[in-house]
């Protein structure tokens, strides 16, 4: 049964304003209807409508989905005439009974919390994967029930979500590594540091942990980690034990030792992490071989979407790669990126809205690079480019959403073309 807290049920009678019609507001909707509340969507995509109009009426309470920042005109808004405004994790937080491991980092984060959950679940514990790996928490909490005391939520968290924590709690909170990323939404580097800051002021008794490159900037902006949440996860020696998972190199490796020491905090058996990690499969679109055609290897990265994750990729292979580069903008320095992996590139193949910024910053290195309109044309142009014992690598470093429904989608059609050459 579903109990709000004391300060919501005034709030709960009165009809809820939900911002943002995708899946995290239709989660919402799904949350306030087991309340047996009533909830009505503003999509500015769908609804053109007066917001301040509509909410003129009888709201008293605000929920947002993650693409609304703190300072949308919408929230600031509601906030000025009164209204309570929480994001939509921070709302579904309030009805768990378990407990919450929250996982976040600018890259790793799916896959540590997709482990922590096979791993828990391989020791009988009712534990699920939930937040921003595509299952939003409010739609575990109304499918739940709000769970029970020994529930546990491994809730991925991004930074979109944790900048507006108000109410949310976590039992412990796991960092595995921060990067350039999301300068499209945050003001700089330390407001992008600072929003993920947000969920480790949000952990109860300080039961955190951070990886190597959180240490790092943490020590330049300021801020202070306990000593036992300092895990080091760059540059460690190899693990027998590893050997033949998808934890036995970087950057999988770096994922293994943070949920090795929170495992071992929580006192469970590290055996049992190791046998998890022998049967653990990664998820769809990270670096996976797709075919090999004529002597040339097929790799699909697209769940690549920022910088640091294609640099993450092209340090597995030990010759220049073809690489299928490109997508939208998330802001950063694009020119700088070029040059850190033109070393490692033997022809590039651009698509997308950052194709132009890309190809000028490659002719300047004197990187082959090719211009594409289409994905069909990438493939096309590195089939026709790459010879045996070439690799092909599809690690874009942008965001999909320019010309893909997401990098699932990208990545599928790409598998698709690939294996119809």
């Amino acid at each position: 049964m579903l109990i709000p807290p004391p300060f919501l049920l005034p709030l709960l009678k009165h009809p809820v304003a939900v911002l943002g019609g995708g899946v995290s507001g239709n989660a919402v909707l799904s949350l306030l209807d087991a309340l047996g509340s009533q909830g009505v969507i503003f999509d500015e995509k769908q609804d053109r409508s007066d917001f301040a109009v509509s909410l003129s009426g009888d709201f008293r309470l605000v929920v947002f989905s993650p693409g609304f920042k703190a300072d949308h005109p919408w929230v600031a808004l509601a906030k000025s005439r009164g209204l309570v405004c929480l994001g939509e994790v921070d709302f579904a937080s309030l009805f768990w009974r378990g407990s919450v491991v929250a996982i976040t980092g600018t890259n790793g984060k799916t896959t540590l919390t997709e482990f922590l959950t096979y791993a828990l679940k391989s020791l009988g514990k009712d534990a699920t994967a939930t937040g921003n790996v595509g299952y939003p928490f409010s739609k575990l909490v109304a499918e739940r029930g709000g769970g029970a005391p020994d529930s546990v939520a491994l809730c991925e968290v991004s930074s979109f979500q944790s900048e507006t924590f108000q109410v949310f709690r976590a039992d412990a909170a796991i960092w595995t590594n921060f990067a350039e990323d999301h300068l499209e939404r945050h003001s700089g580097l330390q407001a992008y540091f600072m929003a993920k800051w947000r969920l480790f002021e949000r952990t109860v008794g300080g039961e955190v942990f951070a990886g190597s490159s959180v240490q790092h900037w943490a020590l330049q902006f300021g801020q202070t980690l306990p000593p036992n949440a300092c895990v080091p996860t760059e540059g460690q020696p190899g693990d027998v034990l590893l050997r033949h998972t998808v934890f036995d190199e970087y950057p999988q490796r770096e994922n293994f030792l943070l949920a090795a020491a929170w495992w071992r905090t929580s006192g469970l058996r590290e055996n049992a992490l190791y046998a998890a990690a022998q049967s653990f499969k990664i998820g769809p679109h990270r670096l996976a071989k797709v075919a090999e055609r004529a002597g040339v290897t097929w790799w699909n990265d697209s769940k690549a979407t920022n910088f640091h994750a294609t640099e993450a990729a092209l340090t597995q292979f030990r010759t220049p790669v073809v690489i299928l580069l490109g997508g939208k903008a998330k802001g950063g320095d694009i020119a700088a990126f070029a040059l850190r992996i033109a070393p490692k590139i033997k022809h590039a193949f651009l698509l997308g809205e950052t194709a132009p910024v890309l190809a000028e910053a490659f002719r300047a290195r004197k990187v082959p690079h090719t211009l594409a309109t289409t994905l069909s044309a990438c493939v096309a142009g590195a089939a026709s480019t790459a010879v045996a014992g070439d690799h092909v690598l599809l690690s874009p470093g942008f965001a999909s959403l320019d010309q893909f429904r997401g990098y699932d989608d990208r990545g599928t059609q790409f598998e698709h073309l690939v294996n119809n050459l």
